[in-house]
């Protein structure tokens, strides 16, 4: 797997030096000089315009890295955890890339992805700056089959809405899903039949919605925090 620029690639290389197979660097000076020492048997220069093609014209600030595949955790490793975050038919690699990097940063536990067959893990690595690297994340296609594993051990279902509860005045289970539908679409039919709670940010201004991400951040901070 290929990931380019240059606050992921230096994150990773300062976190997960055993998943780096090469490092391709463009740019003279992109390195850390104690960096450059550590991998130096494992970088390779490159002209500017084979950057451009492994990064498929992508920004890739000079510095690029191949590094062992993404690996997706698996359910039973995930339902050890408390709190898990279900991303529902969201596709944008920027957005998810957010949401991962406040899930790990805030607390959470796990994100899954539903709705989907595939993602761009590259994508989201950099989107994420890296913390995809830290984060327990997995392709769950079929929601029912995701909801009735977690249900089994007596998970709760609670979904982003506009004209659900305010996320203030909810007192969450210990145990607890909180799904996040696409900008687009919302929250599937299929997956907002199953919620035990819809849960909302009170606006102070009219306005349609934040961004998914924003109100991601805004949603896990409150209910990671909700006793404090």
């Amino acid at each position: 797997m290929i990931i380019y620029g240059k606050q992921v690639c230096i994150y990773a290389l300062e976190h997960y030096a055993d998943k780096i197979k090469t490092v391709y660097v463009a740019k003279k000076g992109i390195l850390p000089q104690e960096l450059f020492h550590t991998f130096h048997d494992k970088i390779k220069f490159l002209e500017e315009k084979w950057a451009q093609s492994m990064s498929s014209g992508g920004n890739h600030q000079g510095i690029l890295l191949e590094i062992d595949d993404f690996e997706q955790s698996t359910l039973n490793e995930i339902k050890k955890g408390d709190f898990v975050v279900v991303l529902d038919g969201l596709t944008d690699v920027g957005n998810i890339g957010a949401i991962v990097r406040s899930c790990y940063a805030l607390g959470v536990d796990a994100v899954i992805a539903t709705g989907v067959k595939q993602l761009n893990f590259p994508a989201i690595m950099r989107t994420s700056s890296g913390a995809l690297l830290d984060m327990p994340f997995m392709v769950k296609h079929n929601f029912l089959d995701l909801y009735n594993e977690l249900k089994q051990v007596d998970f709760e279902f609670y979904g982003a809405s506009m004209d659900g509860e305010a996320v203030e005045t909810i007192k969450f289970s210990q145990r607890r899903v909180l799904i996040l539908g696409s900008e687009g679409k919302g929250i599937s039919k299929k997956a907002k039949s199953k919620l035990d709670t819809m849960v909302s940010i009170e606006m102070k201004r009219a306005f349609n919605s934040l961004n998914v991400s924003a109100a991601a951040a805004i949603l896990i901070h409150r209910m990671v925090n909700e006793n404090r």
